[in-house]
């Protein structure tokens, strides 16, 4: 690091001296990290401000220009600054003029939103003056003001993102250099993001629309399909008018409500590209987000292929009317078709613009036709009026107000037409395209609706006014005057009786059989043919667009495998060729077919799910109170949404009730695989929203409802340390907890010497808290920082959990190294007990005989966040962490041979980062050591894993001697009931009298029975108060000798104070006064040896210790004699409080 030149000006500001950064990592070039604060530059000299004066409103230090530059370098950290003139001597020269205002078509509405650089990169050292500051409302500060650019992501299109000064870096004391490590905070950016940043960061030529060509000419142009022209008419024959209003009203009460919620979610946060599916995914989750996005892009690419053939088979019906066909009608299709995608496909490669420009022209078109059939209508033409049209008139309207249905129904009807009312979505399916998506989409939108449905309503009134339903075509129909009084139909005044037609059904006109009534009325029919073929091909320009722009945003997400090849783009744009070519596949694929009568339900299904989930995804927003659910746009209601999700759903089954179930299938099927796969993605979905409102109110309720004994649930407060450390102990809890009740893994950390860095602890815990998601072990894991174990502990006693969903039972690993380490830290183990039990928890002690801790077999580095980016981590590397220092814990041995087990849940911080130097990652394949394991370690390590294993065929011994309340017996009953201990019996011991054994065992299988818990043996303990042998207890006194005070052998005096200095020494007086509980102890040792030796686990009684009475080291002494040599052992001692019960 450049070290900075004195001046007397230092001296002026020692506040700001540690902005100094490195200049040796200072990047060459713009980069993301750069950008950091806006800030003014502010020079010390008087003389040089008004100099400087705009320059430092319009740039920021970050080039080296001059002697000054090498003193500017360790004064100053590289700041990224914008120049709204895009001027100034320190413009790039690759700077260009903001995206907004690259082209002419592309205005944007909100230039405040955008990054007032415009992708550019100033740099500019003041080499005037050698003291540089901050300035914030005239302050001499790094805390910034609020800046849109502080709220950006990584990947901003609109602008770069700032990082505004982290709250460390305003509060914390100055004991290094902020910045020194080159990034804020050393985040360095991933690959990934990196990417995105420079990506966004890159001046382009951007095409961007606004409303009326992105949004609006796309949804009319979707919206008006060839329904309009060669369906509509048919519509009015058989509803008549008040009913086709009434089918064209439903169907925009169902696009309105829609539009609405699209709008909202829209309006809600910065839309990308992706349409329907962007907005659901990002609303919902991924699960459903991703399931819609797939046949949403399905949906579209087979749209383009029935929009094709629609067109193919009206130009086929031309050249059949002139006898032109080129081979037999299907063949025709399908060569017109193949021929109409391809250059479809060629106009979107082209790029968004071509094909924008291509929409304008077809709109026209479409416009033009449109008012050709109004002009015409008011044109009454006495050829025409042999084919049903006689001009406006109150007889016809009136007769064909009411409804007419010939082999349909109403909802029939309404299936035919309601396909016409959807691509709604047209718009948003492009929002990537889109200069401001927040107010394009809602406004074109919503106005493409209104004006869609106006036209409909208008052509149903006008066609029904002016057209009758059965008309012939024969001018030989007409009638004298003196024959009207037998005819009854509307054309009877114009001279015209189609009643024999109409009898015979051999009409071939009029509204109920010629499709191409419209062609009839329009002042030159040739301008309908074109507007069928405008509306054919922008509906299938609009698909072959939306595909794979949907396709494009779904697989940059990763939520399904194989389909990443398609998410990437090319071009200005980002235009996703390669989603082209497939959308062309399928669409080809189907226009072969030429035959969609069957699937195009399926694909009106498809959109009307895309509708349900956006109104329900207003709704379930807005239900989960989120305050990040704050959409700008306000003409929305959830209930009204809600409704409309009802109505999708109900319109699905009324169309195709079939496609319906079958839409509904797919869905639910993507849906479960997508939740099944949990992709690693969080976007702030509502169901995240509302999951964390339901805990919240559940947790609540639940905290105003008193505890019942038929609803205890073991909660334990695992003192695991890193959860990866004590495997056994961990996966042992978490087979008894798992879906049944809390468990919390405690850690305490010391410091020692050293401030406790509550950062690092803040990001462990979120480390750890994610290792334990992807290993499936449903925990809480919860550090604090702490004097010592024991405080700690109580930390945890006191504070871990919440309301009702807080611990009830305190589970540690046993002390093995007791006896080699400072015998106060068992002083403070023992502690721990007697605490659990003054704040009313139970207590439970797992005993290995191998031990429980691992953190000496040290994985190689790297692993546990090697992990974190990739779950498919199959083998690990093990090797024996030989740099271990014993004095990393204050509870561990000082001989490293000693060391596979300590007190747990501790771990004392004593490298530079404040890092723990053994956190290990066991994974259940560890088959490939560096170095060979000595034998003790690999016995470790096979007991590490031996409860991830399923147990077979065994027993599970519970010694009940004393009665804590069940919960030594509820336990073992739970353990019986998971899937790995369902082969295992539960075999009862209990204590009892010699002569009264058989008594004690009914007695014992009646409190079972009544308690509902199998058992295969009871075993009644006549001689559990027999003395133990002469060589165990031999070996008991020979293990607690370096313990004792031995105070008859010194001085009272003498005696206290060095009681008082070790209060873990046991007297001579109390060794004999619990004389007979240690023989107890030594006996109990001895029958389960006898009895359980073959068990795959033992749950017994834990003895307990009057506090105050009885020294540490003597309790210590009891369960090391009680639990050694034996299967695994868990000693349990409930509170004492009721946790069976037998009554209802």
């Amino acid at each position: 690091m450049s070290e900075p030149s004195s001046a007397p000006a230092d001296s002026a500001a020692p506040e700001n001296d540690f902005l100094a950064p490195d200049a040796g990592q200072r990047p060459s070039g713009p980069t993301p990290s750069q950008s950091r604060f806006q800030v003014d530059l502010v020079s010390e000299a008087a003389g040089s401000s008004e100099q400087k004066s705009a320059s430092s409103e319009n740039f920021a230090a970050g080039g080296d220009s001059g002697p000054g530059g090498e003193e500017a370098k360790g004064r100053f950290r590289v700041v990224n600054f914008a120049d709204p003139n895009g001027s100034g001597s320190g413009a790039s020269p690759e700077a260009v003029l903001p995206e907004g205002l690259q082209n002419g078509d592309t205005v944007m509405s909100e230039t405040s939103l955008h990054s007032s650089t415009g992708g550019q990169h100033h740099y500019h050292y003041d080499t005037h003056t050698n003291t540089y500051y901050l300035r914030t409302f005239g302050h001499n500060t790094i805390d910034a003001v609020p800046k849109i650019d502080f709220y950006r992501q990584t990947a901003a299109p609109l602008g770069e993102k700032l990082v505004r000064p982290t709250l460390s870096e305003l509060h914390d004391g100055l004991e290094k250099e902020p910045f020194e490590d080159g990034f804020p905070n050393g985040d360095e950016l991933t690959p990934a993001e990196e990417a995105a940043a420079k990506e966004a960061a890159e001046p382009k030529g951007v095409v961007k629309f606004g409303w009326i060509k992105g949004v609006l000419v796309r949804c009319m142009l979707n919206i008006w399909g060839v329904m309009l022209f060669i369906r509509m008419t048919w519509i009015v024959g058989q509803a008549g008018i008040a009913l086709a209003c009434v089918i064209v009203g439903m169907a925009t009460v169902v696009t309105t409500i829609t539009g609405l919620s699209t709008s909202a979610i829209a309006t809600n946060g910065f839309v990308r590209g992706g349409g329907a599916y962007y907005l659901i995914s990002r609303s919902l989750g991924p699960e459903f987000g991703g399931s819609i996005g797939l046949i949403f892009a399905f949906a579209n690419a087979v749209a383009v292929a029935m929009y094709v053939v629609g067109f193919a088979e009206t130009v086929v019906e031309l050249l059949r009317g002139v006898d032109a066909l080129m081979t037999d009608e299907i063949n025709d299709i399908r060569i017109i078709g193949t021929i109409t995608v391809i250059v479809l496909l060629g106009i979107s490669v082209a790029g968004m613009e071509w094909e924008a420009k291509a929409q304008i022209f077809l709109l026209v078109v479409l416009i033009t036709a449109i008012v050709n059939y109004f002009i015409g209508s008011f044109i009454s033409v006495e050829s025409k009026k042999p084919s049903g049209f006689f001009g406006y008139d109150g007889e016809i309207m009136w007769e064909n107000m009411g409804p007419d249905f010939r082999e349909e129904t109403f909802f029939s009807v309404f299936a035919i037409f309601f396909p016409a009312a959807t691509g709604i979505l047209a718009g948003a399916n492009i929002s990537g395209d889109l200069a401001d998506p927040q107010m394009a989409i809602p406004k074109g939108t919503l106005l493409a609706i209104l004006i869609t449905g106006i036209v409909y309503l208008g052509v149903a009134v006008s066609t029904g006014s002016c057209i009758v339903r059965d008309a012939s075509g024969d001018l030989n129909d007409t009638i004298s005057s003196h024959f009207t009084v037998n005819c009854t139909g509307a054309s009877c005044k114009f001279g015209f009786d189609f009643s024999s037609c109409k009898s015979q059904k051999t009409c071939r006109y009029g509204l109920h059989y010629d499709f191409q009534v419209m062609s009839l009325v329009s002042g030159f029919s040739p301008i309908i043919s074109a507007g069928i073929f405008s509306a054919t091909l922008s509906s299938a320009l609009a698909s072959l667009v939306s595909a794979p722009k949907v396709f494009q945003a779904l697989c940059k997400d990763n939520i399904y495998p194989y389909i990443g090849i398609f998410a990437k783009g090319y071009g200005k744009n980002n235009e996703p060729l390669r989603g082209y070519i497939l959308t062309f596949g399928i669409a080809l694929a189907f226009i072969l077919i030429a035959e969609l009568n069957v699937i195009a339900p399926i694909i009106s299904n498809f959109f009307l799910a895309s509708y349900a989930l956006i109104n329900f995804s207003v709704f379930h927003a807005s239900l989960a109170n989120s305050p990040g659910w704050r959409p700008s746009f306000k003409y929305y209601n959830m209930w009204v949404s809600l409704a409309g999700a009802v109505l999708c759903c109900v319109v699905m089954f009324v169309i195709n009730w079939a496609a319906a179930l079958l839409t509904n299938v797919i869905v639910m099927a993507l849906y479960i695989y997508v939740s099944h796969k949990k992709p690693d993605v969080n976007w702030g979905s509502s169901t995240q929203a509302l999951t964390y409102q339901q805990a919240l109110t559940h947790t609540l309720h639940l905290s105003a409802v008193e505890d019942h004994v038929k609803n205890f649930r073991p909660q334990c407060l695992v003192m695991t340390g890193y959860p990866n450390s004590r495997p056994a102990l961990l996966d042992l809890v978490h087979t008894f907890t798992k879906n049944v009740g809390l468990m919390i893994c405690g850690h305490v950390r010391m410091q020692g010497y050293r401030k406790p860095n509550f950062k690092d602890l803040a990001a462990d815990q979120s480390r750890y808290q994610r290792w334990l998601m992807r290993n499936e072990t449903k925990a809480f894991y919860t550090p604090v920082f702490a004097e010592d174990l024991r405080q700690g502990s109580q930390y945890l006693l006191q504070a871990a959990g919440l309301g009702r969903l807080r611990p009830n039972t305190l589970v540690l690993g046993f002390k093995n190294d007791w006896r080699d380490g400072d015998m106060m830290n068992v002083e403070t183990y023992i502690n721990m007990i007697h605490d659990a039990f003054d704040f009313q928890y139970g207590a439970v002690i797992l005993r290995l005989q191998e031990g429980l801790d691992v953190s000496h077999i040290q994985g190689q580095d790297e692993l546990l966040s090697s992990q974190e980016k990739s779950s498919g981590v199959k083998d690990v590397i093990v090797s024996i962490d030989t740099s271990k220092d014993s004095d990393c814990d204050s509870s561990k041995p000082s001989s490293k041979t000693t060391s596979l087990q300590n007190s747990p849940a501790v771990q004392k911080d004593d490298d530079e980062d404040g890092k723990a130097t053994t956190q290990p990652l066991l994974k259940k394949e560890k088959k490939s050591p560096t170095v060979p394991l000595n034998v003790s370690d690999q016995k470790l390590l096979e007991a590490s894993q031996q409860f991830q294993q399923k147990q077979g065929k065994g027993t599970v011994d519970v010694w009940w001697l004393f009665d804590d309340g069940g919960l030594t017996l509820l336990i073992p009953y739970l353990l019986t009931n998971k899937k790995r201990w369902k082969d295992c019996k539960i075999r009862v011991f209990i204590g009892g009298k010699i002569n009264r054994i058989d008594h004690d065992r009914r007695a014992m299988a009646t409190l079972l029975s009544k308690f509902r818990i199998d058992f295969s043996d009871i075993t009644v303990l006549g001689d559990i108060n027999t003395k133990p042998k002469k060589e165990h207890v031999a070996t008991f006194e020979e293990m607690v000798e370096p313990y004792r005070l031995k105070e008859d052998n010194m001085e009272l005096e003498a005696a206290e104070r060095l009681k008082n200095s070790e209060p873990w020494r046991i007297t001579d007086n109390e060794l004999e006064l619990y004389r007979a509980k240690t023989n107890r102890q030594i006996r109990l040792n001895e029958l389960l040896k006898e009895h359980s030796s073959t068990a795959n686990l033992i749950v017994m009684s834990l003895p307990l210790a009057r506090k105050g009475a009885v020294s540490s080291a003597l309790y210590m002494a009891w369960l090391e004699v009680l639990s050694k040599d034996l299967p695994p052992i868990l000693l349990v001692r409930g509170n004492h409080q009721s946790v069976l019960t037998f009554y209802s």
